[in-house]
């Protein structure tokens, strides 16, 4: 072997090497920054669905600064009312139950009302004995501090994806412009069409998604006022916002709707369990396919598999963002790959945000002159 031959290798394998490390330094900054980018990827969602709503005011009030201002001071005042109209209620309770917990402690350590008959039942009498009490009131002091750090961590992620969230969709116009000038007309008439149908996709993904938890909060509000249950409205609009969680949502309000069905009654709250159990299977395998399919114009199939998989590999950002990644992982098929223009759905015809006739020139087919130029 020469030594040209040996340079050759230890050239190469010096590059391997600092591939390999580049790699590796790579995804330990990902991993360490892995918060901040989730607020990014978050932000980025948010900003996509905002944005067709700050175009159109834009053409009202001719200034982006200020129908940005407009459509996320809105949007602040939405959520702003559905939380006063949980958590107001849900204050009071909580004040009224501090009142009464005097007579529930004692009323349970005798097995009387609804509690303590409940623990008579499950033999659970034992565990609320005065000793075990106070033992249990001197474990409450120990998660405090990370209790603290949750609330600050989630009221730094909540300034931080808004402030992002509103900076994208101000500066979103100059961003395209600079983007589209980094590239040719083909290209950027194909971006142009990419970014439609992916805000379109967004937009129908939120609009299905409030449909799915309009209708799992009406029933629950239902099955509750038909048992009796105090504050029906309060624990259905929970239920309904917790839903807008895919597959897990549904879960978590019955936990809460369950709970305050068991203290009213234990047939209220078996009642409860019981509906929440056929209702997630509905919501599961039929609903969420069936409209998101239609929102999203995915497939049910692919629907039901996407948010699966990506629960399974991101846990909660992930069921957040698993429809729309996949429609949008259609459209970039669908622009890019030459037999996909064929093979995947394109949308209905007179959609505004559906890609127009591409011509010959997207698929790789050279133009043709016109005739007797």
């Amino acid at each position: 072997m020469s030594a040209a031959d040996d340079r050759s290798i230890a050239r190469r394998t010096l590059i391997v090497i600092g591939l390999v490390l580049a790699t590796g330094v790579g995804l330990a900054l990902v991993w360490a920054t892995r918060r901040v980018l989730v607020w990014g990827l978050v932000a980025v969602f948010f900003a996509v669905a905002l944005k067709p709503l700050v175009d159109r005011l834009e053409r009202r009030v001719r200034r982006r600064a200020l129908a940005t201002l407009l459509v996320f001071l809105a949007a602040f005042a939405l959520f702003a009312a559905v939380g006063a109209l949980i958590v107001v209620p849900l204050v009071d309770e909580v004040g009224r139950f501090a009142d009464r917990a005097p007579d529930l402690v004692r009323e349970a350590q005798a097995g009387q009302g609804p509690l303590g008959r409940l623990l008579d039942r499950f033999h659970l009498l034992r565990y609320a004995e005065p000793g075990q009490l106070r033992r249990y009131g001197a474990r409450l002091g120990d998660p405090t501090v990370g209790v603290v750090r949750s609330v600050a961590q989630a009221v730094a992620a909540l300034v931080t994806v808004v402030v992002l969230a509103y900076l994208m969709v101000l500066e979103a116009p100059k961003i395209v412009a600079a983007t589209l000038r980094l590239t040719g007309d083909g290209a950027a008439a194909r971006l142009r069409r990419i970014g439609r149908d992916s805000s379109r996709i967004v937009t129908g993904y939120l609009s299905g998604n409030l449909l799915i938890s309009v209708i799992c909060g009406g029933l629950t509000f239902v099955v509750l006022l038909l048992l009796g249950v105090p504050f029906a409205a309060v624990i259905a609009l929970t239920v309904a916002v917790f839903d807008l969680i895919p597959l897990v949502g549904a879960t978590l309000g019955a936990l809460a709707a369950a709970g305050a069905a068991f203290l009213h009654s234990p047939t209220a709250g078996l009642v409860v369990l019981v509906f929440f159990v056929v209702y997630q299977q509905v919501e599961n395998h039929l609903l969420q396919p069936v409209i998101m399919g239609r929102a999203v114009r995915l497939n049910p199939l692919t629907v039901l598999v996407s948010v699966i998989l990506s629960v399974e590999l991101a846990g909660l950002v992930g069921a957040l963002l698993a429809i729309p990644a996949a429609g949008i992982v259609q459209v970039l098929l669908r622009e890019f790959a030459p037999a996909g223009r064929q093979a995947l759905p394109q949308p209905a015809d007179g959609d505004p945000a559906g890609p127009p006739d591409t011509g010959p020139a997207d698929v790789g087919e050279p133009e043709r002159p016109p005739a007797g130029g």
